[in-house]
C-alpha cells in the first residue's frame, strides 16, 4: 500500500477548502444564483438528454427503430418530463405546503416576496426552456410549430423577469403547476411511437391527459385569476413590466390550454370510440 506524504494530503485539504470557499463565495452567493442555476438548468438538460438516449438505446426495442429526428424527439421528451416533474413538485410546495407566500405568516406584498430556494427554481426553468427552445428552433418544425415557440418565448421571458426582479413568482409557480401535464402528454407519444396505440396504457394515459390538464391548465387558471382580482392592489406595486407580465401571461397560456383542451377532448372520445 503506497503511504502518501503528509504534506500532499495537507496540500490537498488546503485546495478542497479554497474550492468550497469559491463555491460559497461565487458560484452558490446570491448575487450569482441566477446565472449559475440557469447554466445549470441548460447542462442539466444535456445529461438527461444523453441519459434517455443510453439508457433508451439499450432497453427500449421501439427506440433502435426509429429514424433520426425521432430519436431526437425521444431523448428531448425525456428531458422534458424529468423537468416537469421537477418544477412541478417545487411550485406545489411553494403555492400549497410552504409560508413564503401565505398571507397568514407574513406581512408585505405577497407580489414582492422571493427566496435563495425559489429563485433557484425559476433559474433551472429559464435554463430548461432556453435549451429546449434551441433545440425547437434548430430543428423547426420538427419538434413543434409556431405555437411551441411562443408557448416556450412566453414562459421564458415570464420565469426570467420573476427570477431577476423577484416580482410576481407566486403567480409564476401557480402557472408552472401547469407542467403537470407534460409527463403524460410525452407518455402518449411514446407510446403512439412504439406502436401502442391500440393498448390499455394508451387509453388510461388519455384519460390521465384530460383530467390532469383539466385541473392543471382551466381550472388551475381560473384560481390564478381570482388570486390576482383579490389582490390586485399588490400586483399594481410592482414594476409595469411586472404588471403587464402577470396579467397577459396567464390570459394567453390560459387561451392556448383551451385551444389544445379542445383537441385533447376530441383525441380522447376518438379513441374510445374505437374501442367500443
Amino acid at each position: 500500500m503506497v503511504t502518501v506524504p503528509k504534506e500532499t494530503v495537507m496540500a490537498i485539504e488546503a485546495y478542497r477548502s479554497q474550492a468550497k470557499v469559491l463555491v460559497k463565495s461565487y458560484l452558490f452567493a446570491d448575487p450569482f444564483v441566477p446565472y449559475t442555476s440557469v447554466l445549470g438548468g441548460v447542462i442539466a438538460c444535456k445529461v438527461v438528454y444523453d441519459l434517455t438516449q443510453l439508457i433508451s438505446t439499450f432497453y427500449i426495442k421501439a427506440y433502435t427503430g426509429l429514424t433520426k429526428i425521432q430519436r431526437i424527439e425521444w431523448n428531448n421528451r425525456g428531458m422534458s418530463s424529468l423537468h416537469a416533474i421537477f418544477i412541478t413538485a417545487l411550485s406545489l410546495y411553494f403555492v400549497f405546503w410552504s409560508d413564503l407566500f401565505s398571507d397568514k405568516v407574513h406581512t408585505g406584498y405577497v407580489t414582492l416576496r422571493s427566496s435563495p430556494l425559489s429563485i433557484f427554481g425559476l433559474a433551472v426553468s429559464v435554463g430548461y426552456f432556453l435549451a429546449d427552445l434551441g433545440m425547437i428552433i434548430w430543428l423547426y418544425p420538427s419538434l413543434g410549430g409556431m405555437e411551441y415557440v411562443v408557448h416556450h418565448c412566453l414562459s421564458a421571458i415570464a420565469v426570467a423577469y420573476s427570477m431577476l426582479s423577484g416580482e410576481g413568482q407566486l403567480y409564476t409557480y401557480m402557472c408552472l403547476i401547469s407542467e403537470v401535464t407534460t409527463p403524460e402528454i410525452n407518455m402518449r407519444w411514446y407510446l403512439d411511437i412504439s406502436g401502442m396505440k391500440r393498448s390499455t396504457a394508451y387509453l388510461v394515459n388519455g384519460v390521465l391527459i384530460f383530467l390532469f390538464w383539466l385541473i392543471a391548465r382551466v381550472l388551475l387558471f381560473f384560481y390564478i385569476f381570482y388570486h390576482i382580482n383579490m389582490h390586485f392592489d399588490q400586483v399594481l406595486q410592482m414594476r409595469w413590466f411586472g404588471c403587464l407580465v402577470v396579467v397577459m401571461v396567464p390570459s394567453t397560456l390560459f387561451i392556448m390550454n383551451l385551444m389544445w383542451f379542445s383537441k385533447i377532448i376530441k383525441g380522447l372520445m376518438k379513441t374510445v370510440a374505437k374501442r367500443q
